[in-house]
């Protein structure tokens, strides 16, 4: 008698889908006054008074929007289009490894860059990395890994802190209140996710299903996108940025960030973050599929960037709605429920439902964690010095994401649960530290500005 060996594809239950999405809608239309206790449904830029300031806040996000779009494109089909053509996991490995490189030794030193230049001229650079690489696609097929991965990766790291700093900036050029700048901060989170969706999207109707001929369709976009990011910021957005000597900025630098103990313990989360996040994308896809079933990984992605932009829409309840917490508080006990889960990823369950719940719940602290991360911000970083304290302190953990895939993708001297694990405890310690910026920070919802 034969034997009959089923061949099940796991994926989400469309249930899943409808649940975030109306969670989504009804989180945002709930949306707490700033300030207020009482239950309405304001509008986003209710604290946009101006005409020229409702202009900004539009085109901001317009640009921001195609930004994310592009950098989705890469999340999405980067490893994709280096797999299609036969190439090694060795050279995928390495790819990684120069990138972070790039963005440890190069990517450091462009938020100084950005702080003495203007966030517009960075603004600007991005956009010629992200056309430079499309462009090049197009012509060689295939570049050259080097170039690619340490074009792209520059561009990541300028996507980090650029926009934020070029939002807060604006922000305070135009005397707007706080309210505004918090409300901006969840919105680019829910943006930043929604484009990601978009992204992949736009990738498999460009591709279409015919891989041999549009599995470069995708830097066609790119290159459209990216010109016309390029002819908007360069000629319908004027900047004039404070002009500040180079000696100047590196001893306010070093007052101000090296030498406040606060902004050391907001750096240190944030490199965590960032760590645990990167550990995340780089893992998530091989331990769902560690028991060998298959599982379409292209339906669990939106699953969970839909989760991130619920975490997003919470912010405003947490920070000024009928659940108000400190930020300090509110991140220890996000980052403390996002050690749990990776703690627990670690141990390789191969339950695929409880990844995928438990992923989600990673993904909504995360989109929790940022905009909180982004406030604190504004309360303890002088503008000025904004975009080089932020690309400081992710270089931690961009060394630590470089040591890694050259112990595990090289020597094989680490296994991918201490990998997470060396997370988990990242994101503990992290908690840690919020405690004790709360305790040396300053009264609850104090800015640092004076509005």
């Amino acid at each position: 008698m034969g034997v009959i060996i089923e061949n099940n594809i796991w994926e989400p239950n469309p249930a899943l889908y409808l649940f975030i999405f109306i969670s989504c809608c009804l989180s945002i239309y709930c949306l707490p006054n700033s300030g207020s206790t009482t239950r309405s449904t304001p509008a986003v830029f209710d604290h946009a008074p101006s005409s020229s300031f409702l202009r900004f806040q539009r085109s901001f996000l317009l640009i921001f929007s195609l930004s994310s779009v592009m950098e989705g494109l890469l999340a999405v089909f980067g490893e994709y289009e280096l797999a299609y053509p036969g190439v090694s996991s060795e050279k995928m490995v390495i790819s990684l490894c120069i990138g972070y490189a790039a963005a440890l030794f190069v990517g450091t030193f462009l938020g100084m860059l950005s702080d003495l230049i203007g966030q517009r001229k960075v603004c600007l650079l991005f956009c010629l990395l992200h056309l430079f690489v499309a462009i090049w696609k197009r012509v060689t097929g295939h570049p050259s890994v080097w170039l690619a991965s340490i074009c792209l990766s520059l561009a990541s790291t300028i996507f980090f802190f650029n926009f934020e700093t070029w939002m807060v900036v604006e922000h305070d050029k135009l005397e707007q209140r706080q309210d505004s700048v918090n409300d901006m901060f969840w919105l680019m989170t829910f943006v930043e996710s929604a484009s990601y969706i978009g992204s992949q999207v736009v990738g498999n109707w460009l591709i279409g299903g015919h891989e041999k001929t549009s599995s470069l369709a995708p830097s066609s976009a790119v290159v459209i996108m990216a010109l016309i990011a390029l002819a908007y910021v360069s000629r319908g957005w004027r900047e004039d940025p404070e002009s500040i000597v180079l000696k100047d900025y590196q001893t306010k630098f070093h007052t101000c960030i090296l030498g406040d103990k606060r902004v050391w313990l907001l750096s240190w989360t944030q490199a965590t973050v960032h760590f645990s996040v990167a550990v995340f994308w780089i893992i998530w896809a091989p331990t769902i599929v560690a028991d060998g079933r298959e599982v379409l990984l292209g339906l669990i992605y939106p699953c969970l960037l839909g989760a991130k932009m619920l975490g997003s829409t919470a912010f405003p309840w947490f920070s000024s709605g009928p659940l108000s917490l400190r930020t300090e508080e509110c991140l220890a006990y996000a980052c403390i429920v996002m050690g749990f889960v990776t703690s627990i990823v670690a141990f390789d369950y191969q339950d695929i439902e409880i990844l995928v719940m438990l992923f989600c719940i990673f993904h909504a602290c995360v989109g929790l964690v940022l905009p909180s991360l982004a406030r604190l911000r504004t309360m303890y970083v002088p503008n000025e010095l904004r975009g080089g304290m932020m690309s400081l302190s992710i270089a931690p953990s961009n060394a630590l994401m470089l040591f890694f895939l050259i112990q595990r993708g090289f020597y094989q001297r680490i296994e991918n649960s201490t990998i997470i694990v060396m997370a988990a405890l990242g994101l503990f310690s992290a908690a840690g530290c919020m405690y004790m910026l709360k305790r040396l920070g300053k009264q609850p919802h104090q800015n640092w500005h004076k509005l």
